[in-house]
């Protein structure tokens, strides 16, 4: 129902009838293909049934061609009169102008049907379906004969700019959706989002496979599990450095590595061809760069078998020589703890599972109380009790409704929004949205996190809202607070010459790094260019064959396109849906209500507009009047010799009209939606 008192919508006088030629656009009724409207909600209008005999006590005539040559169909331009004072239109004729304006205009990209997939035959495949064009949703297969294998399976947050609306982007599943008989079981390396995330949305439509991992992973699967009641209760198994199992007809190995979260594992998958080595997400603990005798032990075991080819982390790569270790970032937190004045607020990653943990193991020795505030670092901390990993005393960790009832020096408070997100605690207590907490200038800050890419304006407004308060803050950049979950370029390459493979896939990060990864590998002779193979996409096969002597990308890719989750909605969405969005999020829309008189073929009345972001309608009447008599040319022009009227061409083609004269008028693309009405 539209409000008919709605302060935004205007209702005009009713045009005359006539106009000058000069004036008038046109719209002729039969559809011009080769010309699309760039608005259009579809990817295909019909053509509409035009009738050329002559309506009772009408003066039209049947059309008549040009010449003789009557077989040859009539295709009348379309034209609509641009302001000449455009700076698009300038010097140039009404097709022309029409061209440059539709340049720069969105368009939908057709659909591309599915490669058809060659059989595997006696090679094995490797194919990552999310995880190597950008830092999150992974997910890798490997596949022999009947049996494949997954490797995790993550999304992606996506900021609201690129995809408004969109909660998460998962990985494509449509070709293991198609196998569900091949899979032999997932298998997960760690607990951070971007490798579990994905399960609630996925497992169930791949055939629920068992899931094989350790036991802290386990439990955090199992907790997010708890938010979709409605899907059945997941098989896991628990595995261990020991364990020897068989999926399939693929004996596999897990191998304990260094990680940021407890219990991260690497996996090794023994096929006829040789060992294919999957670490997952790893770092090295080192001592000035000197790997310690456990990494030794891990990856010289690892190193002993023979490696077909090894699948590694990518996302430092791009970061030259060792990484600071966990050990010395909780020394410099210990010494901050110990001797900060005040109240001490850290605000860090929630999955940062091993700095946590540490954080209250040090405030219960100087005897402080541990205020938790943000959802994901209360769950992961009450994980790490029930782990064992965390045992505080009674009274350690207290809500934050009693932090007024202890000294201030005595309080530690780990919260999480370290990144400048809106509704996360540390920007709520900056803007005094808080319940419970409020900043005063003996207070001081510790981001202990670095700026993830793309978050520096919102880290930066968290910092000048901090900074109100007269706090100090201690972050990244003026102390040895942070250190990153992912090896440094020298520790990959300690790692590549330790296992010591035959072929190399970089993976788990941007096309940059793991471009990167790979010329590490070439630079410290490690690896030849040839038994390198960088994935250019998310889909990609590759595929080693002829008894392991070779590996190549094939020229096909499984279905790769993005997966959103909206809402309750899971599907590849179309990209009409997310440009759409944008539009409305940039420009506003732009709603056209006509109403058509199927008598005489005319309007009723004069359109309806009603506008929401795009322009303040009191305050535009001369725009208004001069589109609502390009609604009413162009409606009765299309629909002129109609029978029966194809209200969809007539939409689009008031659609093409309208939002090439507004974009013309005000350099702004606002979604125009038609409604005609036929009386």
């Amino acid at each position: 129902m539209i409000n008919k008192n709605n302060t935004n919508r205007s209702t005009g006088p009713k045009p005359r009838a006539t106009h000058s030629p000069s004036k008038r656009p046109t719209t002729t009724a039969a559809p011009q293909f080769n010309a699309e409207p760039p608005f259009r909600r579809s990817l295909s209008v019909k053509k509409p049934t035009v009738s050329h005999k002559p309506r009772v006590g009408s003066s039209a005539g049947p059309h008549k061609p040009r010449n003789s040559s009557a077989a040859l169909p009539h295709k009348p331009r379309v034209s609509h009169k641009p302001r000449t004072t455009s700076p698009a239109g300038r010097g140039l004729n009404a097709r022309d102008r029409q061209k440059a304006l539709r340049k720069d205009m969105p368009r939908i990209a057709r659909k591309q049907p599915d490669d058809i997939i060659p059989p595997i035959g006696d090679s094995v495949r490797i194919i990552p379906l999310g995880g190597v064009e950008e830092v999150g949703k992974n997910m890798i297969l490997v596949e022999y004969k009947d049996d494949i294998i997954i490797f995790d399976m993550g999304f992606q947050f996506v900021s609201e700019e690129e995809t408004p609306g969109i909660d998460y982007i998962l990985p494509n599943t449509k070709y293991l959706e198609e196998r569900k008989d091949k899979i032999r079981g997932l298998v997960v390396t760690h607990g951070h989002l971007d490798h579990i995330g994905g399960i609630p949305f996925i497992i169930d439509r791949i055939g629920n496979p068992k899931i094989y991992t350790r036991s802290l992973t386990k439990m955090m699967i199992e907790k997010r599990q708890t938010e979709f009641p409605h899907l059945p209760k997941l098989d896991i198994k628990v595995v261990g450095p020991d364990d020897n199992l068989k999926l399939g007809n693929l004996p596999i190995k897990f191998h304990p590595i260094s990680h940021s979260i407890p219990d991260a594992m690497a996996v090794s998958v023994e096929t006829p061809l040789g060992n294919i080595v999957v670490t997952g997400d790893l770092k090295v603990d080192h001592i000035d760069e000197d790997p310690t005798d456990q990494e030794k032990k891990v990856w010289g075991d690892i190193g002993k078998n023979n490696n077909l080819l090894l699948i590694s982390d990518s996302t430092n790569a791009e970061n030259p020589g060792f990484s600071i270790t966990e050990k010395k970032i909780q020394q410099n937190i210990e010494e901050i703890i110990k001797n900060i004045p005040g109240r001490l607020i850290i605000g860090t990653f929630a999955s940062q599972f091993e700095r946590m943990i540490k954080i209250v193991q040090i405030a219960e020795k100087y005897g402080k109380k541990v205020v938790t505030e943000g959802r994901s670092i209360k769950t992961n901390i009450e994980i790490a009790q029930l782990a064992g990993l965390l045992t505080p005393k009674k009274g350690t960790i207290i809500p934050a409704q009693d932090i007024d009832k202890y000294p201030a020096d005595k309080i530690l408070v780990i919260a999480t929004g370290a990144q400048g997100e809106e509704f996360a605690a540390l920007m709520r207590i900056s803007t005094k949205k808080h319940k419970n907490i409020f900043l005063n200038e003996r207070d001081t800050i510790m981001l202990s996190s670095s700026v993830v890419p793309g978050n520096e304006t919102n880290v930066q407004k968290l910092k000048d809202n901090l900074y109100r308060h007269r706090v100090h803050i201690i972050h990244y950049k003026v102390s040895d607070i942070h250190s990153t979950g992912h090896g440094n370029a020298g520790e990959l390459a300690w790692v590549n010459k330790t296992v010591n493979p035959k072929f190399f896939i970089p993976g788990y990060g941007n096309y940059s790094m793991t471009t990167v990864h790979a010329q590490i590998m070439i630079d410290n002779d490690l690896m030849k260019k040839e038994n390198i193979i960088v994935p250019e996409a998310n889909g990609s096969i590759i595929e080693i064959g002829k008894d392991g002597k070779t590996i190549k990308t094939l020229k096909e890719k499984v279905p790769s396109s993005i997966i959103m989750v909206d809402g309750l909605a899971i599907g590849d969405m179309q990209e009409v849906v997310i440009r759409d969005r944008k539009m409305l999020a940039q420009d506003g829309m732009f709603v056209i209500i006509a109403t058509i008189d199927l008598k005489t073929g005319r309007l009723r009345k004069s359109p309806d507009i009603i506008s929401r972001g795009f322009i303040y309608l009191r305050e535009s009447q001369d725009l208004l009047q001069e589109t609502r008599i390009l609604i009413k040319n162009n409606v009765e022009d299309t629909i002129k010799g109609m029978r029966p009227i194809n209200f969809d061409y007539v939409k689009s083609n008031l659609t093409e009209a309208v939002s090439l004269s507004l974009f013309q008028k005000t350099n702004k693309r606002p979604l125009v939606i038609p409604v005609i009405l036929s009386m």
